[in-house]
């Protein structure tokens, strides 16, 4: 069942894409009067900042610049939050859109206050793709500690089964709603931003790199998860295949990024997150060895060059410049060999360690799926931006590649064009 709200237009900005971009698009928007609508798809703000464990610039933790968005979003009644919200269409033209909006049911209304007993009587476990499945997550869950909004998701898997009654049943608060359905709305807009995002490149694509294959061979955002104190290891840096402490870790450079048959481009931010997922394993396990291959380090920036340098002086960190041809496995100790052509010396390398970490590339959102508006794509679909028309724009990772630092300065720019298309109307 549909129920049709119209929102009566009043000049206001939708922001499609809840991260980094969209946060400081929304926030950026709305602190100089402007009505803001931020959809996200997620039952949660934060994007993929939300599951990292460090970020440039000053390695801290994503409850770092996270909480301070959200204390912003929440203390300034311009912004209206849609989460489990997609945008399905847009129409109109600059200062005049029509923007259709799903929203799809928590099952879980505000009373909720997150005493977690609808958690403790579930018993079924499903995939936690928050943690890119190296977990499995109750039927009725939090994202994560700090995700706002502060409430519980019943997941459509338990829906219509015992598993749900048994958590409402456990409420007290009569928080949980299994009634609730799909909803529709119409909002109307002056101007959209979209800040879709991006998506780890599908590894188990690169056939030459085993990952899916061999258990030792994880990507770079699953070392993230990994690392993190609400990981699946409670930041424990472990082996998959038997939990244990790896001596010897490499980090194979554009994981299919740089590559006609995978992502043509380079991703950016790919070299710096190796080399601060090193700083990881140096942390937790000072005596074990990182072999690092890569094609062309690139550290973009002053800032980014003095933490290279700082990296490269270590005594237990080795680089190899070379593209990896191949992994191979051991049977017996599931060790894994990493054979790549040194580009210095011209020599096959072959370097065994317990585990490698694939960088994989920064795909934008859109790639996957196309937006339900009219918007232009490159050929690896980043969102162009048409200023001349106006209207509608893409915030960081959407529009390009970039990391934490750009993609707010990107998204504080795009608010403003998106003000700009509503004064001239």
């Amino acid at each position: 069942m549909t129920n049709e709200n119209k929102a009566p237009a009043s000049g206001s900005i939708v922001v499609v894409g809840g991260g980094i971009s969209g946060l400081t698009t929304a926030i950026e928007a709305a602190e100089v009067g402007y009505e803001v609508y931020l959809v996200e798809k997620n039952p949660y703000l934060g994007g993929r900042v939300s599951q990292l464990n460090q970020y440039f610039p000053k390695l801290c933790p994503p409850t770092c610049g996270l909480e301070i968005n959200f204390r912003r979003i929440k203390d300034n009644p311009r912004i209206k939050v849609l989460t489990m919200a997609q945008v399905e269409k847009v129409d109109g033209t600059p200062g005049n859109y029509t923007v259709a909006i799903r929203l799809n049911p928590r099952f879980v209304n505000e009373k909720c206050t997150c005493c977690g007993e609808c958690s403790k009587v579930c018993s079924t476990e499903i995939n936690d793709e928050f943690n890119f499945g190296m977990s499995t997550r109750k039927g009725a869950y939090l994202p994560f500690e700090m995700a706002f909004p502060a409430r519980y998701v019943i997941s459509q898997q338990i829906i219509g089964t015992e598993e749900a009654q048994k958590a409402q049943a456990a409420c007290k608060y009569g928080a949980i709603d299994l009634s609730m359905q799909p909803k529709t709305m119409n909002l109307q807009a002056g101007a959209v931003v979209w800040a879709t995002g991006w998506e780890p490149y599908d590894a188990s694509r690169i056939d030459n790199l085993g990952f899916g294959r061999h258990e030792n061979i994880i990507t770079n955002m699953m070392m993230e998860r990994m690392a993190a104190p609400n990981g699946p290891t409670k930041g424990i840096i472990v082996r998959p295949s038997d939990d244990k402490a790896p001596k010897s870790v490499a980090f194979v450079q554009c994981a299919g990024s740089r590559d006609e048959n995978h992502l043509p481009y380079c991703s950016y931010i790919c070299c710096m997150a190796s080399l601060k997922q090193a700083t990881y394993v140096r942390a937790r396990y000072p005596e074990a060895d990182i072999y690092i291959f890569y094609i062309d380090l690139r550290a973009p920036g002053q800032r980014y060059e003095k933490f290279y340098k700082a990296i490269k002086a270590d005594k237990k960190v080795f680089f190899i410049k070379g593209k990896v041809a191949e992994v191979s496995e051991d049977p017996a100790t599931k060790n894994i060999t990493v054979v790549a052509e040194n580009a210095v010396t011209g020599e096959k390398t072959r370097q065994t360690v317990e585990m490698v970490v694939l960088a994989t590339g920064m795909q934008p959102t859109a790639a996957n799926a196309k937006l339900p508006a009219d918007l232009k794509y490159n050929a690896d679909g980043f969102i162009l931006n048409d200023y001349e028309k106006g209207g509608m724009f893409a915030a960081g990772c959407a529009h390009k590649p970039a990391d934490v630092v750009s993609s707010n300065q990107n998204a504080t720019g795009m608010a403003l064009k998106a003000i700009h298309t509503l004064a001239r109307k």
